[in-house]
């Protein structure tokens, strides 16, 4: 006997007191979400401070500028 034998066959329970969520709301609670605001425009700030630190150890006689 599986452990879950006993339920597996049962039918789900349906509230009585809400109605169903409309498929709209339902699909939205999967949506991707920012949750931290910024975040991705950090990191690629970050990412190029550090681009452009490799470059000015790899070659110090030259000047970068941002582009």
């Amino acid at each position: 006997m599986g452990k879950y034998d006993d339920i597996i066959n049962l039918k789900r329970p349906i509230s009585k007191n809400h109605a169903p969520m409309p498929m709209e709301n339902r699909a939205a609670q999967f949506m991707p979400f920012a949750a931290l605001t910024g975040y991705d425009d950090k990191i690629s700030d970050a990412g190029k401070t550090f681009e452009e630190n490799i470059l000015k150890a790899e070659h110090p006689e030259e000047e970068f500028h941002e582009c």
